[in-house]
């Protein structure tokens, strides 16, 4: 062993904190130094105002990605409070601590940032970044650069409504040329708002000279509306409703929501959800979600006699040819399988969904014989998977 080895103590140990950790290894708080990080920093802001229109706060976001190559993201809610000596939850705080329990709880919170850390993140990675709060009768502004503070809270003068914006320039030193996805942002956003009917996102890009272009987010069918885009992209739909579902279970404490339609394709295209965030992996809400169409496929096809006796039931992949669907559960508390939370756990969701499914299915092909025959009819006749 080396002498510098054996004089190894706690006098060598730097300790990171705040700002200077973040910087320091930015991949581990944003996934990457490129596009992926960019689109990180955009979501830990849009997170905390997503989640003030969940919380009936707020009625709006506006996202806009502007000429300079910065981010704005406005909420019409209340106003981040201004922090007093002390005080743990104004707007230093929101933008200079990282949270010690880092993941909001609840089934109707939306993590859109890898941990939920939020926006200090954003900061420390921004070569800058100011805040503007409207709340009260007055507007606050404070300004950052690189996460630290270079001035106070300041009071602006007064304003008619509330709200929060902040506006931020992504560290180029950090983050080179790469610039934000107008593509992919739209995506996530798109997604958040099918899945959560009272959000209303618009997402504007002022970038491109003379032609600035918006969207507006909002869907009030919420998984239907998704089933239906879905399948825009797919073949001709076998039957024309889109089949859907809501419902609260609390031996799983929580709801699940599923919309399903059979089209002319042979790809399925099933997208699993846990609390709005991507599950590619499935887990047991999806499992559950195949358990109980096939039960309620081969329920229907029993009692209608569709087929012998001596044939053996339909196949999960056989039912799943042409298949769309959405599978959202909005659990209290979610159990989740690794680092990604890419894979959903927890034995009560199967079951809970799979009883759903079987039943709200059951009960739509015995009131809709007609659309019920076109999609047992294509499921009969198609040929197995190989």
């Amino acid at each position: 062993m080396s002498e510098d080895a054996i004089r190894y103590d706690a006098t060598h140990i730097q300790v990171l904190e705040g700002w200077e950790a973040i910087r320091k290894r930015p991949g581990m708080y944003v996934g990457s130094t490129g596009k992926r990080g960019l689109h990180q920093l955009v979501f830990e802001v849009a997170d905390r105002a997503v989640n003030e229109v969940l919380a009936s706060l707020a009625g709006s976001v506006d996202v806009t990605l502007t000429p300079d190559g910065g981010v704005r993201v406005a909420d019409d809610g209340p106003g981040v409070p201004i922090e007093t000596a002390g005080d743990t939850g104004g707007l230093e705080a929101l933008l200079t601590r990282m949270p010690a329990g880092a993941e909001p709880g609840g089934r109707h919170a939306v993590l859109l940032g890898l941990f939920g850390i939020g926006p200090c993140v954003t900061n420390a990675l921004s070569s800058h970044l100011t805040a503007e709060v409207r709340r009260e009768g007055v507007c606050w502004i404070q300004e950052y650069a690189r996460g630290v503070a270079l001035t106070p809270p300041t009071a602006a003068g007064p304003t008619t409504g509330s709200g929060t914006t902040i506006a931020f320039r992504p560290d180029a030193d950090i983050f080179g040329t790469a610039k934000c996805s107008f593509a992919v942002l739209t995506e996530r956003f798109r997604e958040l708002c099918f899945l959560n009917r009272d959000l209303d996102i618009t997402l504007t890009d002022e970038r491109p000279l003379g032609e600035s272009r918006s969207v507006r987010l909002r869907f009030p069918g919420g998984a239907r509306d998704f089933v239906a885009f879905l399948d825009a992209q797919a073949g001709a739909p076998v039957h024309p409703d889109v089949i859907g579902f809501e419902q609260e279970d609390p031996r799983m404490a929580g709801t699940v929501e599923v919309a399903l339609r059979w089209c002319n394709s042979r790809e399925e295209r099933v997208r699993s959800f846990a609390n709005s965030r991507p599950t590619p992996e499935g887990g047991t809400h999806a499992v559950g979600f195949r358990d109980g169409v096939t039960a309620a496929v081969n329920a229907y096809v029993r009692k209608r006699r569709l087929m012998t006796a001596a044939d053996t039931d339909l196949s999960p992949d056989r039912i799943g040819q042409g298949l769309t669907a959405v599978v959202s559960v909005k659990l209290d508390q979610p159990e989740f399988h690794g680092a990604t939370h890419g894979i959903l756990g927890g034995g009560a969701v199967r079951t809970c969904v799979a009883e759903a499914v079987r039943e709200h299915l059951g009960t739509w092909l015995e009131g809709h014989p007609e659309q019920a025959a076109a999609v047992l009819g294509r499921i009969i006749r198609a040929t197995p998977r190989g």
